[in-house]
């Protein structure tokens, strides 16, 4: 069976089923998992020449994965079809994002307490606009970081590389700040991770757009996507707000402090609720839908 009829099969199962609870409350996630190894690591090796050491854990990471991946590829395509549908996450993106929508329905107190599980900045005095704009933010920024760059690199090198971009995600999101404590650590799985992600970022764009049959204003999207901290991040977030025609990022609070960031989009909608929301659901389905459909026409040739 080849890598694109497995990853195909591996799309359709985790749309069908995404990540039971069931199994998890019994279970390690497998990206529990690398995040225990990566957090043993920040523990005991992030002192001294942590830059060093730093690089040695993004190395280690890589070797883990591709080691890994191709144990589990070894024992045939239901193992791999089964492990590759865990490690992409689009039902459950949508899922929770949905989720944030619908409890902003009732009330924006319910609405807070949805979207602080998918968002890092600081959600006690978050207007409805404000819960609205963190959770697509969060959605098109996930959709390339849990959706399509695991499925590229599985195309481009199968299970191990999947694993690996994992791997060197995980990595980034737990140590890739640039702060005292992980400037230096931090430094080498930041800097792999915005690599390894500078491709599928730009193709999310692609997909985003597509989804809602528009193809013009891609300088517009590549003169947003430069306001943002990340090299990559701001790609998809500002082809959402373009399909939308919605005002993204702009001012936000992180650890009791405001910080102002410049709008995406700024002269798009900025009073948004739960239906935008909605919107944004939508366009993450059809955009993975169309992204199913390229890896099928793969697989038929």
């Amino acid at each position: 069976m080849g890598t694109a009829t497995i990853l195909c099969l591996a799309m359709l199962l985790d749309a069908a089923f995404g990540e039971p609870k069931w199994l998890w409350d019994r279970l390690p996630h497998p990206a529990v998992l690398i995040g225990r190894a990566i957090g043993w690591a920040d523990r005991q090796l992030n002192t001294g020449d942590a830059r060093a050491k730093g690089i040695l854990l993004a190395i280690g990471l890589v070797l883990g994965g591709w080691i890994l991946g191709s144990v589990i590829e070894a024992f045939g395509a239901i193992f791999t079809i089964v492990a590759a549908a865990i490690l992409i996450a689009q039902r459950s993106l949508v899922d929770h994002v949905k989720a944030v929508g619908q409890a902003l329905r009732q009330s924006e107190d319910a609405g807070r307490t949805e979207v602080a599980k998918i968002v890092g900045r600081d959600t006690r005095d978050m207007s409805e606009a404000d819960i609205a704009r963190a959770a697509i933010e969060s959605g098109a920024e996930n959709l390339s970081d849990g959706v399509i760059a695991p499925i590229f690199w599985f195309l481009i090198a199968g299970l191990p590389g999947l694993l690996v971009y994992k791997a060197v995600n995980t990595a980034d999101s737990m140590v890739g700040y640039k702060n005292e404590k992980y400037e230096d650590f931090g430094w080498a799985s930041a800097r792999l991770d915005d690599l390894l992600n500078w491709v599928p970022a730009r193709l999310t764009a692609l997909l985003i757009m597509a989804s809602s049959g528009q193809f013009k204003g891609w300088s517009d999207i590549r003169d947003d996507a430069a306001l943002h901290r990340s090299p990559n991040a701001g790609w998809p977030e500002a082809a959402m707000a373009r399909v939308l025609d919605i005002a993204l990022a702009g001012p936000r609070s992180y650890d009791g402090e405001m910080q102002v960031f410049p709008y995406v989009n700024e002269g798009g909608k900025q009073a948004l609720g739960s239906n935008d929301i909605d919107r944004a659901c939508t366009v993450l389905w059809r955009s993975w839908g169309i992204m199913l459909a390229i890896v099928c026409l793969i697989a038929l040739n």
